[in-house]
């Protein structure tokens, strides 16, 4: 790996779904970036860049930068509260 680029994961689950992508992008780059450069919203076109993002289970801002490992997360909105 070049230290120029950072390795990350974007993915998204839904029932009977399951879309990760592997993927390095620049140092510097933000969640945001990460979600375009996976092109998920290309390949699943019922998503939207509204759905709430994450990294490692906690919630962020599209702005948020990458740190190297990173699991961007995508979540869908809850239907019904889970307590």
């Amino acid at each position: 790996m070049d230290l120029s680029s950072l390795r990350i994961t974007v993915a998204y689950c839904a029932p009977g779904v399951e879309d990760i992508s592997e993927l390095q992008v620049p140092r510097g780059a933000t969640v945001g970036d990460a979600i375009e450069a996976s092109q998920l919203c290309l390949r699943r076109p019922e998503l939207t860049i509204a759905l709430d993002p994450g990294i490692w289970g906690r919630r962020c801002s599209v702005d948020q930068p990458l740190a190297d490992g990173d699991r961007v997360e995508l979540y869908r909105p809850l239907i019904i509260d889970p307590m």
